[in-house]
């Protein structure tokens, strides 16, 4: 190696560059008039209920149209699939009474419907064989 050459090699300067954000506050849709896309008429709101969720749409009075909200539409579409899974749970016996525990998935979904459940829970023996559990009072 020459004796004049520098060892070490220099590299440009890196760049530092700033990105600015905002923060974006976005309205639900269904606060703004909507019209039908079938007559062009403007639609109105209303909540169908089905299975004992109460569904927020907007409905088209002319030609029975009707839009649902996309999250009522989510939180529907994940009861169905929990409402579909099979769960298995150990009986398990603590001191006079027997106890089952209920999974955190079901819990969870309870949590999300109610935002506040209350620790007591309304059982009843619904036939033989069946009980029946009621979150609500």
């Amino acid at each position: 190696m020459p004796t004049n050459q520098n060892p070490f090699i220099i590299l440009p300067k890196p760049k530092i560059y700033k990105v600015y954000t905002t923060n974006i506050h976005m309205t639900d849709i269904f606060e703004n008039t909507i019209l039908c896309k079938h007559c062009s008429k403007k639609m109105e709101p209303a909540t169908i209920y089905k299975n004992g969720f109460h569904l927020r749409a907007i409905k088209c009075e002319k030609c029975k149209n009707q839009i649902i909200h996309p999250e009522d539409l989510k939180e529907f579409g994940d009861f169905q699939t929990l409402k579909k899974k099979n769960f298995k749970v150990k009986l398990r016996y603590i001191g006079n009474s027997y106890a089952v525990s209920i999974p955190r998935e079901i819990i969870d979904f309870m949590n999300e419907q109610e935002k506040q459940m209350n620790e007591m829970v309304n059982m009843c023996m619904e036939d033989v064989g069946k009980l029946s559990l009621n979150f609500k009072w």
